[in-house]
């Protein structure tokens, strides 16, 4: 703020503001140079002739009728079960502790338990510009597992110099979501505020996978001023999160959360549920992993290990078959000190053309053995290279095993052209 009073004061002594006449374009030039001298963004300054008075608060809790609430409540939250069992909340404002106080009932009843029941959940917040800080302990609670309660956060108020912390509820209305099913929160560059400091806490919980784009930055509760009696008007926040969590001070206002898969915005639920669809598939693919162990593998004495292993992984960051497969191997190998144990991704070819091979790729299957004799010449001509080199050396290579059957018909030809 010192850097910020030299500002004002060099820019009464050049005299080149206070040369403005028009007061739209002063409030450009201030808003500029009140940003650029304190490098935050967040601040801007209007010319608002028709505002006789500071602007009012929205009606509170004692001014609306339970109906008239209801009704808001039911403009900005949002809930159907998708397919494949999937929940899905879209949240527009995050309501105030008030207001969930006396809802909370009705929200229960007539949203949460049919989300209950899914057996995942996508948290809509990327047209959620912000809400009531006194909301945030009811929509973490109900995500958080157990009655344990837990410190999500601390905000230090600018106007009464408080500092709060923010901890979860030992106790909900209804039920508390399974911490077994997954939560996929989806973000936009709109998602800003109160609902940053949600998606924050729950990436930070790892109780949420953030998906979509980096959120706006902005700041957890916003206040417009009058400048003395003029017309113009100072916006700027007042209240700031001193970092979700214990995060050493990192918090998400000024920079944004940085989502886990980043993805255009309205592509963003289409990405959710394709990761769900893969983390419904997780456990089958594990248990098939482990019996393949079990009855397959020949170093038997190391199979315990890879069972516990593969029992043992944390999960909850895989949003992808890659990030399946990297973390599989990486576990697997490191139990059983084999590289030629491997996991990988197959699927449909995507070209008719033969795709290059690797060394860790399996081997071909054998080619069919034909009956024209023209064509087992051709074939061993094909399996088999054989030159005599200098110094009379001779040279033999072939890259593939043929099974005894097959041996059986191509033995006459390989002793004539190759032995």
């Amino acid at each position: 703020l010192m850097g910020m009073q030299a500002a004002i004061e060099q820019a009464m002594k050049s005299r080149e503001i206070l040369g403005i006449s028009d007061p739209q374009t002063l409030a450009h030039v201030l808003t500029a140079g009140v940003q650029s001298s304190l490098n935050d963004p967040r601040l801007f300054i209007s010319y608002e002739p028709s505002t006789l008075e500071a602007p009012q608060l929205a009606p509170t809790l004692t001014n609306l009728t339970r109906e008239e609430l209801l009704a808001q409540l039911q403009k900005s939250i949002h809930h159907e079960v998708l397919e494949g069992n999937v929940g899905y909340l879209r949240v527009d404002d995050l309501p105030s502790q008030e207001v969930l106080s006396e809802l909370g009932g009705f929200l229960v009843t007539h949203m949460w338990r049919q989300l209950m029941n899914t057996s995942s959940l996508v948290l809509d917040l990327r047209d959620c510009a912000g809400g009531h800080i006194s909301g945030i302990p009811y929509f973490i609670s109900y995500l958080h597992p157990g009655n344990t309660v837990m410190h999500v956060d601390t905000i230090y108020d600018r106007p009464s110099n408080t500092t709060t912390e923010i901890w979860t509820l030992p106790k909900v209305l209804g039920e508390r979501y399974s911490a077994d099913k997954d939560v996929v929160v989806l973000t936009s560059g709109r998602t800003g505020g109160v609902a940053e400091d949600i998606a924050y806490i729950l990436k930070q919980m790892r109780r949420g996978i953030v998906v979509g784009e980096r959120t706006e930055g902005g700041a957890l509760d916003l206040q417009k001023l009058r400048i003395g009696q003029s017309n113009f008007f100072l916006t700027l926040p007042v209240s700031r999160s001193l970092g979700p969590l214990g995060g050493g001070g990192q918090t998400w206002e000024g920079s944004g959360v940085l989502p886990c898969v980043g993805i255009p915005a309205e592509q963003a639920l289409e990405k959710a549920l394709a990761i769900l669809t893969l983390r419904r598939a997780l456990p089958g693919v594990v248990l098939r992993l482990q019996e393949a162990l079990q009855d397959y593998y020949t170093l038997v004495d190391r199979v315990p290990g890879l069972l516990h292993r593969l029992a043992s992984m944390d999960y909850s960051a895989v949003v992808s078959e890659e990030d399946l497969v990297t973390k599989l191997n990486a576990g697997l190998q490191a139990v059983s000190e084999d590289p030629r144990l491997l996991v990988r991704v197959t699927g449909p070819r995507e070209s008719s053309s033969r795709p290059e091979t690797g060394p860790n790729d399996p081997p071909e299957a054998a080619p069919e053995v034909p009956k024209e004799e023209a064509a087992l010449r051709a074939l061993v001509d094909s399996v088999f290279q054989v030159s005599v080199l200098p110094g009379n050396v001779g040279y033999l290579r072939f890259d593939r095993f043929a099974d005894t059957s097959a041996l059986r018909v191509l033995g006459p030809y390989v002793l004539r052209q190759v032995w």
